[in-house]
This record gives structure tokens, C-alpha cells and sequence, in this order.
């Protein structure tokens, strides 16, 4: 499935105006010069030291949770663009090439990758896999903002990721420069 800019780029207000309100005032939504509008339904998940935020996305039906992950290091700091797509896709049993696009929000430039097959579920400092996982998918967005390039990263079964997408498109367009 590739991405397809008409459905980001006229993301219906309906789904705006319910990620909107969704959010609790608590739940981190913003770095690196930016800001977004949290998905309804997505809640504050574990915290870790080098992440944003971690928000827990709702599972699809007869499926686990999926994870949507934010990352900001600063300026100049995180690696480059293909850089982390190409580390994104070696996330991935046998390193499939992921799907690229590009487009522009809030007049900046973000680049979207997707990348699916068994997932390695890496963690920890080392970033060893914690237990394959089939029919995987991940979700995700490069952000060039004023202060450094903020990653978005949605991980989960296919059919959490898929039943998700509205919501992680929609997170994208929200972007803005604070």
C-alpha cells in the first residue's frame, strides 16, 4: 500500500475536530519547534528517557496495541533522513526496502516511510530484538523542523497500523511550527 498524498493532504475535518479533543492535557505533543494534535483514542504509554513520547494506539479487533513513538535530539543531532529509514527497515526481519514519499506540512518538509514483514522488536540501549514478530507494519514520519528533525514511529500488527492510519495521517497534518 502506498501512500497516497491526497488522503493526507484532505485528511476530513471530522477526524481533525475528534483528534482535537482527544488529548489530555498531559499527554507531551510537542518538540523540536513543533506541535501536533494527539489522535483520539491514543494514550500516554511508557516512558523512556530518549523519547518524546510514547503513545499507545488502540488494537484493531483480534489484534494486540500497536506504539507510536516520537524522537527529537536536537539540532544537527539523530542522523540523517535515509539514515533512519534505512535503521527503520532493518528493524525488520531481512531489511525490506521501505516505501518513501514526501510532501510538505506547515511548510516543512517530512518524509513518510512504511516498512512491513517480521519485525525484530528492538530494545533496550543495544536495540536487541526482543522476540520476532510476523505481520508487523511500521508507520513513519521525518519532520524538518526549526530546531532539528522530529521522527514519528508507529509499530504494530498490520491490521493495528491499518485501522490506525486515519489517525497517524492525521497526526502528521496537525503538525505545526510553534
Amino acid at each position: 500500500m502506498l501512500w497516497r498524498a491526497s488522503v493526507v493532504l484532505a485528511a476530513p475535518v471530522a477526524l481533525l475536530a475528534t483528534a482535537a479533543a482527544a488529548a489530555p492535557p498531559d499527554v507531551p505533543s510537542a518538540a523540536g519547534g513543533v506541535r501536533w494534535t494527539v489522535p483520539a483514542g491514543w494514550t500516554a504509554g511508557k516512558t523512556n528517557p530518549m523519547r518524546v513520547a510514547t503513545y499507545a494506539v488502540p488494537a484493531a479487533k483480534g489484534s494486540d496495541s500497536g506504539e507510536c513513538t516520537v524522537f527529537f535530539f536536537g539540532p544537527g543531532q539523530g542522523g540523517g533522513v535515509d539514515e533512519n529509514v534505512d535503521r527503520w527497515a532493518r528493524q525488520f526481519e531481512g531489511s525490506p526496502p521501505a516505501r518513501r514519499s514526501t510532501k510538505t506540512v506547515s511548510g516543512m518538509a517530512v518524509t513518510l516511510a512504511e516498512v512491513e514483514g517480521t519485525y525484530l522488536s528492538p530494545g533496550g540501549g543495544q536495540m536487541v530484538s526482543q522476540g520476532k514478530k510476523a505481520g508487523y507494519r511500521l508507520l513513519g514520519a521525518i519532520v524538518e523542523a526549526p530546531e532539528g528533525r522530529v521522527f514519528f514511529k508507529m509499530t504494530g500488527s498490520a491490521a493495528t497500523v491499518a485501522a490506525a492510519r486515519p489517525a497517524f495521517d492525521g497526526l502528521v497534518a496537525s503538525i505545526v511550527k510553534n
